[in-house]
């Protein structure tokens, strides 16, 4: 059976974050992977793209090339900046049967349901069912 691009990137993500022995270290590689996402445009930031359920600010948006969902999202928090970045590695520039077809198993792997806050991971939990609702809606 062969990986789809999401499921690799959960890999390798997860292989990524095994070079880390800490959390606080963990902690400041999704910070810093926050701070690579590309530019979000300030018109973007409007109520009908922001992301209910996330304790700060996440705008989120979809466009179509081809047959692959592209996303682009933003925050206004460090940590929730590189929470996004995650999903995007995983879930940006796929099918939406891809998408759909991708559970996201690196939550549990990674240890982030255990660290995260309960807001933080409800957050993520938002953002995620929202990458979902759009797949399933192409």
């Amino acid at each position: 059976m062969s990986t789809s691009g999401a499921e690799q990137a959960q890999q390798e993500l997860i292989e990524d974050f095994e070079i880390f022995d800490n959390w606080m270290d963990r902690y400041q590689y999704i910070i810093d992977m926050g701070k690579q996402l590309p530019d979000f445009p300030d018109a973007w930031k409007t109520e009908e793209l922001k992301i209910q359920g996330c304790q700060s600010n996440v705008w989120m948006q979809c466009e179509e090339e081809g047959d692959k969902l592209v996303f682009k999202a933003t925050s206004d928090a460090a940590i929730v900046s590189g929470l996004i970045a995650i999903l995007l590695r995983i879930y940006s520039d796929r099918t939406a049967g891809e998408i759909l077809a991708t559970e996201p198993h690196f939550l549990a792997d990674l240890g982030l349901d255990k660290h995260l806050s309960p807001t933080r991971s409800n957050g993520l939990h938002a953002m995620l069912e929202k990458i979902y609702q759009v797949a399933q809606q192409h």
